[in-house]
């Protein structure tokens, strides 16, 4: 399943689902806050920006935003909400593309780091984001925590939402870190569904830690969200914040 093919028209007029899901005030809202206080006066660039849930909202708090995105599908939705000026895109893959300028904060939200589907293509993707950053600059990145602990043996998929209308569930290939992303979403009868499927390369948080460190970046801290909870081994994800050594840094 080829990114662009997944990211296309159709998948684009779905994505936005204003107020609700990855839309609704209390999830969008403390990401925006995060973001804007990490960019720390500074210019953001935000990896796979889509249809700008999270770069548009910043930009309204006075971040300078631009974008890296792959869809032009996603970037065309995007483009009916700011224009060229007031968020500037690069069309390009997150792990090669390069956005002129320099930046305070990277940031890759919503698990999109697992679209890279190659351990290489993630760890380039940490590399590129470095090249964007000034000495002290940051990359955030909010992941999953992959679920294998769900999984009896001889089982390959969980459950991860069951609600009315709708079923997500993730089926894993353990020994290539692979998992496809299947949602289900059902009419107004309730007998019929539409399935779409994303894949994803899954990582573990210290898998995480070593390609940050591969680009140069120290972990400076992570949480279970955005507001700043406690990660534990519970954590069903992570919010981790990357930071490059500031000028005249000593390296451990």
């Amino acid at each position: 399943m080829d990114q662009q093919q997944i990211w296309d028209a159709e998948s684009a007029r779905r994505y936005d689902t204003p107020g609700t899901g990855m839309f609704a005030p209390e999830v969008l809202g403390p990401a925006v806050d995060r973001l804007a206080e990490l960019a720390d006066g500074g210019r953001a660039l935000e990896f796979a920006v889509g249809t700008g849930r999270v770069a548009v909202p910043l930009a309204a708090r006075g971040v300078p935003v631009t974008g890296v995105e792959l869809s032009r599908p996603m970037l065309d939705r995007l483009r009916t909400k700011a224009d060229e000026t007031a968020i500037p895109v690069v069309v390009g893959d997150m792990a090669t593309a390069r956005a002129p300028g320099e930046y305070t904060l990277v940031y890759l939200v919503y698990n999109t780091i697992a679209n890279l589907l190659t351990q290489a293509e993630q760890v380039a993707c940490f590399r590129n984001a470095a090249r964007h950053l000034g000495p002290g600059g940051r990359f955030v990145i909010e992941l999953w925590v992959p679920e294998l602990r769900r999984l009896p043996p001889g089982q390959e998929a969980t459950v991860w939402n069951s609600e009315p209308g709708y079923i997500g569930l993730d089926t894993y290939d353990v020994l290539r870190q692979y998992v496809v992303s299947h949602h289900f979403t059902f009419d107004e009868s309730g007998r019929r569904a539409r399935l779409d499927r994303t894949p994803h390369r899954y990582i573990w948080p210290a898998e995480l830690d070593l390609m940050a460190q591969l680009a140069g970046f120290g972990l400076e801290s992570r949480h279970a969200d955005w507001t700043g909870s406690a990660f534990t081994a519970e954590s069903r994800s992570h919010v981790s914040v990357y930071r490059l050594p500031e000028p005249g840094a000593r390296t451990p």
